[in-house]
């Protein structure tokens, strides 16, 4: 009679998620998320920082970035991402290629995971960053850097002389059109309406500037030219008449808004009416997470006050540690037991 052998482990292993426990993990590889990186790096407390499918951020769509200091001729946008990210490398931060699908912030270590692991993690930084609005076209997003921008700040330099458009009516296209003139030959602002959604203060300083044009009741079919690698002209269309006309142009400038990527941290942690995470400096509404960059910042939006927020929100996270290891705290301790203030250092 044949005797049952067990089958072999190999045949029975369950394919478990692995738990990596941090002391300080970092959401986001822009210039916040890479600056908080080298930083907690640097104080030995061996960071683990989760790229998101979009590695780099927003820089990495940029061409030329003349305003990060250092850099006298300039340097590419994906060119300072790849320095920063090397520098956070050499000492010592650990990165996975994969976005964060769900957190737990409801006590210490904080849980997060991706598609393959979960992390557990004493201090967590948040630089997850705002995305541009956008609108939606094929055009647009090959021309990005090629003459289509999302910043005026950042590559209005660039169009000195220059026709260019703004695409929106709140206050941040009517402020980026103002801007823009201080280079430009000429500024056209396309708004779908007849009337602004901007305060009057700022719809009056276009107005006013002989800079700037306006073509209402309008939308951008298309952005010109793909086939040429640049932007050549801008194909518009009157939403009551329907006609269809075509503009040169030299670049053009969505300034539609931004949207902060905080859906996974929607009643974890307290929030602008405008979605941002609210901050005390870099603190947020739970002890030990902190935030940096565009996900907390709704007026600045630029690498090197990203940079800054993140060094920051790297040494809170520090002294953060520090304190409690002085004081024998536990970490494991609920959020709502937590109260101590953290001590301010430097």
């Amino acid at each position: 009679m044949a005797v049952s052998r067990p089958r072999s482990p190999l045949f029975l292993q369950v394919e478990l998620a692995m738990v990596i426990k941090k002391k300080v993990t970092i959401l986001g590889s822009g210039s916040a998320g890479l600056t908080a990186a080298i930083y907690a790096a640097r104080a030995n407390l061996e960071p683990l920082v989760i790229q998101g499918l979009q590695a780099g951020g927003q820089l990495t769509i940029t061409s030329d970035v003349e305003n990060f200091p250092g850099f006298p001729n300039g340097i590419l946008g994906p060119e300072l991402m790849e320095e920063m990210h090397k520098q956070a490398e050499r000492f010592g931060t650990q990165f996975i290629y994969d976005n964060a699908e769900s957190v737990d912030l409801s006590s210490r270590p904080f849980k997060l995971k991706t598609s393959s692991d979960e992390i557990h993690t004493d201090c967590l930084i948040i630089g997850t960053g705002a995305s541009a609005k956008l609108l939606g076209l094929p055009s647009e997003s090959k021309l990005m850097g090629h003459g289509v921008s999302a910043c005026a700040t950042c590559d209005g330099f660039f169009f000195r002389d220059k026709e260019v458009f703004v695409v929106g009516g709140g206050d941040t296209a009517l402020e980026e059109a103002t801007f823009l003139t201080r280079f430009a030959s000429s500024v056209t602002v396309i708004h779908r309406r007849d009337s602004f959604r901007a305060s009057a203060i700022m719809a009056n300083r276009a107005k006013s500037n002989e800079k700037v044009k306006f073509i209402l009741d309008s939308v951008v079919e298309d952005i010109l030219d793909v086939e040429e690698g640049q932007v050549t002209g801008i194909r518009i269309r009157n939403i009551k008449t329907n006609v269809v006309t075509e503009h040169p142009a030299d670049g053009v400038f969505i300034a539609i808004g931004h949207k902060p990527n905080t859906e996974l941290f929607v009643g974890q942690l307290e929030l602008t009416e405008n979605g941002y995470i609210k901050t005390d400096g870099v603190k947020t509404s739970v002890k030990g997470v902190f935030a940096a960059g565009d996900v907390q910042d709704e007026l600045y939006r630029q690498a090197i006050t990203a940079a800054g927020t993140g060094c920051m929100a790297a040494l809170e996270a520090q002294w953060l540690l520090e304190n409690e290891h002085e004081e024998g705290n536990s970490v494991g301790k609920p959020q709502a037991e937590a109260k101590e203030p953290v001590a301010q250092k430097g």
